[in-house]
């Protein structure tokens, strides 16, 4: 009888529901399969943005793509150890209280704002005068698509953007189609009453939610989603009070301060896309991206 040479028993796996073989070379549907969803992932030199069996919109997947690109600039310049990237289990996943600062550290030293001239302001004042008016007030109702942990974010603003359109096709119809989609879909108490949230100011909401309200001069159904920290809302202004004009003294500093909070947005979107122009990005369009910054 022939004696077989001993040899140390191969680190392969064993694909189980197949005829044999490892689970990366035996060429089985389920093989196949995997394999091309892990080739699916968006990735940032090489770090995988989502999870093979996750579906990301391309929004989420563009934020994510800047962050990690921060992340890896914060560990090339020594401010971060490489021992964590930017979460990816969902659409709420948000980056540790270390990944934070890091970033922020590096923006400082890498962002130079420059400060807004006076001549500069007054012309951004002239031509907005309605953002700065006091006490404007807005009768509103919505429609509240809430954002959760759980919730696919992209299947959310579909059925979002279908209720919308719905609401605007429906408004001359004679019946109050807002207050019947408001029963029917909407996330927030105010649904049960219509959506009716009465008469506000904009200390009464977010700062994203009366951006997109005040200051405006359009009434009805708006005819685009509006987007806050709560979610997604279709948003109907019935009646406007639109206040007085404050005078350029008083609003100095507001005006500043958003000429710069805008200059420092641009400054950050400059900054991410020289940093993705020198790395290997799969699966991702940074050219669309909006405001780069760690959620």
């Amino acid at each position: 009888m022939l004696m077989h040479e001993w040899t140390e028993p191969s680190s392969t796996t064993v694909h189980e529901g197949c005829g044999g073989g490892d689970a990366a070379g035996c060429g089985c549907a389920a093989s196949r399969t995997r394999a091309a969803d892990e080739a699916s992932a968006a990735r940032v030199n090489g770090v995988a943005l989502n999870s093979p069996d996750e579906h990301v919109d391309a929004e989420t997947l563009r934020q994510r793509a800047c962050d990690e690109l921060l992340r890896q600039q914060a560990v090339r310049e020594g401010l971060l150890v490489d021992d964590e990237a930017i979460p990816t289990a969902s659409a709420q996943a948000v980056p540790s209280a270390s990944t934070v600062a890091a970033i922020e550290s590096l923006l400082a030293s890498a962002v130079r704002v420059p400060e807004p001239d006076e001549e500069s302001a007054r012309r951004y004042f002239e031509h907005n005068r309605d953002r700065y008016r006091e006490g404007e007030r807005v009768r509103a109702r919505h429609i509240l698509f809430a954002v959760t942990p759980s919730v696919d974010v992209a299947e959310l603003r579909k059925r979002a953007e279908i209720v919308l359109l719905d609401a605007r096709a429906r408004r001359d119809d004679g019946a109050d189609a807002f207050a019947t989609l408001a029963a029917q879909f909407s996330n927030c108490p105010s649904g049960a009453r219509g959506g009716e949230l009465g008469w506000l100011t904009a200390e009464d909401c977010a700062p994203e939610f009366a951006r997109e309200i005040f200051g405006h001069t359009d009434v009805g159904v708006l005819p685009r989603l509006v987007h806050s920290r709560f979610g997604l809302h279709v948003v109907e202004v019935m009646e406007r009070m639109p206040g007085s004009m404050m005078p350029w003294e008083a609003v100095r500093g507001a005006v500043m301060q958003r000429l710069q909070q805008q200059a420092y947005v641009t400054a950050v979107r400059q900054y991410v896309r020289l940093l993705a122009g020198a790395a290997e990005l799969r699966g991702v369009d940074l050219d669309a991206a909006d405001t780069p910054l760690v959620q």
